[in-house]
């Protein structure tokens, strides 16, 4: 007998152990019923799953207008020539690896030096535009782009002008026109110049007076698509003012088509085996790549117009630059993606 209504200790251990027992008997009983089938189908969070989700691809993550670069590219390719060959007049109110280009120049076009000096023009010209877009596209590395582009738009400010003057009016001797030195420093001066000089005090001003956090958050996002739009709009206009001469000189453009594919192909894919002998990673390999093949057209064409005249074989030359490297480098992301895949090259 116990005293005080209490049980002793031995009563309670058993009175546990029995409850024990009890619970275990009900949840085998429980995991021998049938599975409802609605609560098998229901997704159940699984962190590994989660783990393994693949991530948002670079186009993905692309604006609509980055997205969708070549084809707005080829639009306005196509709106430029029909404009300039059924709109009566329009020319006219329009027109109010260097060394290895200069080699494929020579290769291909021996008996066409108006030709020639619009190829090295595109030659000499590095891209510092479109090839963001390029390296978004293949997954390079954005950031070791935009220092490149920086790097390439002021040294093509200080040595464009004397490379246009040494490989057309010096190494290239005997041409019919020779460039003027004055006349393509002054229109690098204005093509590069002064959109650089209205960026630099945009930014000092604005930055100043409405501080850094609005300058970053609204100026800059509402700001960033004008650069794709200027960059479309003077596609259109310069395939508007040279539309009846791609049409009407079809052998001459495809002439100067076949060097521009060999020069992007072979530098492109010389610059990547270089890289990749070196030991870096895919990225920066990439980014290279792309960075030595593409060309600034458009400062290319605006110097031909300036020096040669825009119905020159000059601007002929250049306006075919951007025919023949939109879609070879399109057509490069996806390569150097299916080579970086199979051959299994990280960063």
């Amino acid at each position: 007998m116990t005293t005080n209504g209490t049980k002793p200790a031995s009563q309670e251990a058993t009175d546990r152990q029995s409850k024990v027992d009890e619970l275990l008997s009900d949840n085998e009983k429980t995991s021998s019923l049938p599975i409802d089938q609605d609560a098998e189908q229901q997704p159940t969070p699984d962190f590994e799953s989660s783990r393994h989700a693949p991530k948002e691809s670079a186009f993905k993550s692309l604006g609509l207008l980055d997205r969708f670069l070549a084809v707005w590219i080829f639009l306005a390719m196509a709106i430029g020539i029909i404009l300039g060959n059924f709109v009566d007049n329009v020319g006219p109110a329009l027109q109010k690896g260097t060394f290895v280009g200069l080699s494929l120049s020579w290769a291909f076009l021996p008996d066409k030096p108006s030709l020639r000096e619009g190829l090295i023009l595109v030659g000499i010209a590095r891209c510092i535009a479109m090839v963001l877009i390029w390296t978004s596209l293949a997954g390079g590395s954005t950031s070791y782009c935009a220092i490149l582009v920086a790097i390439n738009s002021l040294l093509q400010m200080v040595l464009f002008a004397p490379l246009a003057l040494l490989y057309i009016t010096i190494i290239s001797r005997g041409s019919a026109s020779p460039i003027s030195y004055s006349t393509a420093a002054q229109s690098v001066a204005v093509f590069l110049g002064i959109p650089l000089g209205a960026a630099i005090l945009t930014r000092l001003v604005l930055r100043r007076v409405c501080g850094g956090d609005w300058y970053d958050r609204v100026f800059v996002r509402f700001i960033s698509p004008l650069s794709l739009i200027g960059l479309l709009f003077t596609i259109l206009v310069l395939f508007a003012s040279q539309g009846r001469n791609v049409v009407h000189q079809i052998v001459s453009v495809v002439r100067v088509a076949a060097p521009l594919i060999v020069y992007f192909a072979l530098i492109f894919f010389l610059t990547l085996l270089a890289c990749y002998k070196l030991g870096f990673g895919y990225k920066v390999s990439t980014t290279q790549a792309f960075t030595a093949a593409s060309n600034n057209f458009e400062l290319a064409i605006a110097v031909a117009v300036a020096a040669f005249g825009a119905d020159s074989e000059q601007a002929l030359a250049a306006t075919v630059g951007p025919l023949v490297e939109v879609p070879v480098l399109l057509a490069l992301v996806y390569v150097v993606k299916w080579v970086g895949k199979r051959r299994g090259w990280k960063d």
